[in-house]
């Protein structure tokens, strides 16, 4: 069934799950904090510091644009499975900044190891192990080709682990969320829990991104911690499988970023036991659980996207392959004339059918059934015999729209998600240097 999002969002017990009133808890062995750098100088928050006390064990997809900021070239070059802290700057995405780039982080991982070592020395007796450069994992979002801002950044770090928190409340999470955000008008939380005899096993999440959504992980972050103890193979293989369904089945406007990143974090301080692989039944319900969790995260990102009013399932069913059905729905989602057909509130059919015919795929016409909600719009190659303008037009004013394309040539389906283009679009991203 069709959900009417301007409902949806005014409904508490719905909307909870899509982040809005989410009670996220702590996650044991994590600190977090957010400052500002004044990178925006208005003194928003544009810095954050994710800090294991313990370690991690941890997993990470990354663009795959043949452009990359410096971040990603760091995070690359790292071949550890086992990592102390992650530090995040938003407003520049140190992208096309050349030596200056990748120098700065060098720089700012060894202030940030030393500031860190020097905390935990402090804080127990003796001295600790010194915390490597190579234990930090950078993320960056923001303007491309602009100076990495190195020295602001170095000039925090010392406020930045001094407020380091490990009772993760609501109002810290929510501060954290909010520093990692751009174009976003609002931070975007998830969490799930489940039990396993009687532990409690959590996952809490975060993501950013509004503009240049696009697979593969589109212009977002997101961040995801568990108590759980899992190996960082495992959890790359789980993170791999949800982004498909989730991140990776999203679209703003088609463009891809070169920042996009998307990791996952344990500090092991639930213990399920040695040994355990991806068909055991523990691991099986983390994964499900992180699939609601990566799903709820990638579909604000789309109720986010900027300018959106209306958002958008494009679900293809009875495919020949999942690929075929990949291709078809998202050449109909990432369609400027479909998504300003949605906008205008016009069910211009017409548009799908373009959609359809552009992804290059082969479909016989005489077996497509398109609806638009639950109304048959075409069917047999041509126009139904029960097409109603009038209610077509009423179901169009609604801010959640489901195109349904039925290729009746197999068993195979995909969906995803996207949002209409509407004129505040242009001025975001006019605006967005300002």
């Amino acid at each position: 069934m069709t959900i009417n999002l301007k409902n949806f969002l005014n409904d508490k017990r719905k909307l909870s799950k899509m982040g809005e009133f989410q009670e996220l808890k702590t996650i044991d062995g994590l600190e977090i904090s957010s400052v500002s750098a004044d990178l925006y100088e208005n003194g928003r928050d544009d810095l954050s510091l994710f800090y294991f006390k313990d370690g991690a064990n941890y997993a990470l997809l990354q663009t795959s644009s043949a452009i990359v900021s410096e971040s990603i070239n760091w995070n690359q070059r790292s071949n550890k499975k086992f990592i102390k802290a992650l530090i995040v700057n938003t407003k520049n995405a140190n992208t096309f900044t050349g030596k200056q780039g990748l120098e700065s982080l060098d720089e700012i991982a060894k202030n940030l190891s030393k500031t860190l070592t020097l905390k935990e020395s402090q804080s127990e007796e003796g001295v600790n192990e010194a915390i490597k450069i190579k234990d930090i994992l950078f993320a960056s979002t923001g303007v491309i080709g602009e100076k990495f801002p190195v020295d602001k950044i170095n000039q925090t770090i010392q406020e930045l682990v001094e407020k380091l928190r490990a009772d993760q409340n609501k109002l810290i999470w929510t501060k954290t969320a909010s520093a990692i955000t751009t174009t976003d008008t609002k931070p975007k939380l998830a969490y799930e829990e489940f039990t396993v005899g009687n532990k409690i096993i959590r996952i809490a999440g975060i993501a950013k991104g509004s503009g240049m959504i696009a697979p593969n992980l589109a212009t977002m972050l997101s961040f995801i911690f568990t108590d759980v103890d899992i190996p960082s193979n495992i959890l790359k293989t789980l993170l791999k499988r949800v982004v498909q369904n989730s991140f990776n089945a999203i679209t703003v406007d088609s463009d891809q970023s070169t920042n996009d990143m998307v990791g996952i974090f344990s500090t092991g301080k639930v213990k399920i036991g040695q040994n355990r692989n991806i068909t055991d039944p523990i691991i099986q319900k983390f994964e499900s659980a992180l699939k609601n969790l990566t799903s709820n995260l990638a579909k604000q990102i789309v109720v986010d996207g900027e300018g959106a009013k209306k958002f958008i399932t494009v679900r293809v069913v009875n495919a020949k392959s999942i690929i075929s059905a990949k291709k078809i729905a998202f050449s109909i989602a990432n369609s400027p004339l479909v998504k300003t057909a949605v906008a205008g509130e016009d069910p211009n059919w017409g548009r799908v059918i373009m959609g359809i015919g552009k992804s290059g795929e082969r479909v016989d016409n005489e077996k497509l059934i398109i609806k638009l909600g639950d109304f048959i719009v075409a069917e047999d190659g041509k126009i139904a015999e029960s097409y109603d303008e009038k209610k077509l037009k009423e179901y169009m004013n609604w801010d959640s729209i489901l195109i349904e394309v039925n290729l009746n040539q197999g068993t195979d389906m995909f969906e995803c998600y996207t949002c209409d283009f509407t004129h505040d679009y242009i001025d975001i991203n006019a605006d967005y240097r300002n």
